[in-house]
């Protein structure tokens, strides 16, 4: 027992501080994600106008995400990750009093500037790990949020049922703003600076900014090692099959297969429940057999998962299927992360990630889960027409999403299979 206290000693100081952060704000997500489609269909858009939504909030990474990736290497982490979250609370009231689905794709793209706290909560993450801790590490904290917003969708499912499917979203984005706000207050008075920040008049304007990153983009590429690009696609196709599927799921299940929101709140509860449970010995798994061979175990349940939709025709096969995406996304974060930080020198963090992200990404999200922590600029345009393509297919058929997350999964494991490989000496 002592020992395994001892495993999870470095679990202190700033990653318990993104820990919460991270706890209070996916309770709240997961309540507003799970339905989010139902919202747009409540006042008025279509399927369509849901791919629509989601393909201009990832808009602004293209200028935010250059600009904080360069901020985050030299300037306070702390205040970025802080006034982002401050920001993010406040666009809340444009979801709170949409009028129309185009308020909402306002919102979106509004909300679309907030990832300018991606590179830097990346950074303070990978900065406060050891190499050997990375995969477990990533794994508690994820566990911690999964562990308390596993609820979430049942919450919100009650919710809806008492106040309307309008009504009750408008709710639930109003506590998703207040929590905003309160990770703001936290992370700005608890959270410690892991670099020391550059005098702000040093700093070169916006434009500037912009030009050295996209032209810096070729010699970026070249200096990334094949594993971490290799990775970098990987995680690229889980975001395209998420912009193509994931605003969906909700809207199949109720309307093509007859579930009810109750019964898709508890079917993403029990998978919330087994993801919670495998989740710290994925994380054991992926520091001690190795990120290369984790991940693809990760692929393989992706893959005799997700795209089984189609043949689903109960509450007990979608409940099949979520299952097997959480032992995929259980084992896929810790691994894909790892990788990403062994692979890249801590002065550099800032510039790799803001461009190719945290090496994360949902498997089979169920919610409009196109962007997160793992979303880096190159990835923006591609994520975008996913979205808009998602909404097409979806309207041509309801299957043709989940062919593409086929497709998807089998390029990934082939990438995997051919091109990862753990490095000899992992980064500080």
């Amino acid at each position: 027992m002592e020992d395994l206290r001892s495993r999870f000693t470095f679990m202190r100081g700033n990653l318990t501080i993104l820990t919460i952060r991270q706890i209070v704000g996916m309770f709240f997500r997961r309540m507003v994600l799970s339905y989010s489609s139902l919202f747009v269909l409540a006042v008025g858009g279509s399927s369509s106008q849901i791919g629509i939504i989601n393909s201009v909030r990832p808009l602004a990474g293209l200028l935010m995400f250059p600009i904080s990736g360069y901020l985050t290497d030299r300037t306070s982490r702390v205040k970025l990750i802080a006034l982002a979250d401050l920001m993010s609370g406040l666009t809340m009231l444009s979801y709170v009093l949409a009028p129309s689905w185009e308020w909402i794709a306002v919102g979106a793209l509004i909300q679309g500037f907030m990832v300018f706290s991606f590179p830097p909560v990346s950074a303070i993450m990978a900065d406060s790990m050891e190499p050997q801790n990375r995969g477990v590490g990533v794994a508690m904290m994820n566990t911690s949020s999964t562990l308390i917003s596993m609820f979430s969708p049942y919450i919100a499912a009650l919710v809806l049922e008492a106040y309307g499917d309008n009504i009750g979203m408008r709710i639930l984005y109003g506590f998703l703003g207040l929590q905003a706000v309160f990770n703001s207050i936290y992370v700005y008075r608890r959270l410690e600076e892991t670099t020391k920040p550059e005098p702000l008049e040093k700093m070169p304007g916006v434009i500037e900014i912009l030009r050295r990153t996209y032209s810096g983009v070729p010699k970026l590429l070249r200096n990334m090692p094949l594993s971490v690009k290799a990775v970098s696609i990987v995680v690229l196709l889980a975001f395209l099959s998420n912009g193509i599927s994931s605003p969906y799921w909700v809207v199949y299940v109720i309307d093509i297969i007859g579930l009810t929101k109750i019964e898709w709140g508890l079917i993403l509860l029990y998978e919330s429940i087994l993801k919670v449970l495998l989740m710290m010995p994925a994380g054991l798994l992926a520091d001690r057999i190795g990120r290369t061979k984790t991940l693809l175990v990760a692929i393989v349940f992706s893959l005799i998962s997700l795209p089984t939709l189609v043949l689903a025709t109960d509450f007990t096969s979608v409940l099949l299927i979520r299952l097997g995406a959480a032992i995929a996304g259980a084992m896929f974060i810790p691994a894909s992360s790892a990788l990403i930080s062994d692979y890249t020198p801590r002065e550099m963090r800032g510039s790799v990630m803001a461009a190719v992200g945290r090496g994360t990404a949902l498997i089979g999200a169920t919610g409009g889960g196109t962007g997160g922590p793992g979303l880096g600029y190159l990835f923006v345009i591609p994520v975008m027409v996913s979205s808009l393509v998602g909404g097409v297919l979806y309207e041509i058929s309801p299957v043709y999403p989940w062919y593409f997350v086929a497709v998807a999964t089998i390029v990934q494991f082939l990438c995997v299979l051919l091109f990862i490989r753990d490095p000899e000496k992992a980064q500080n």
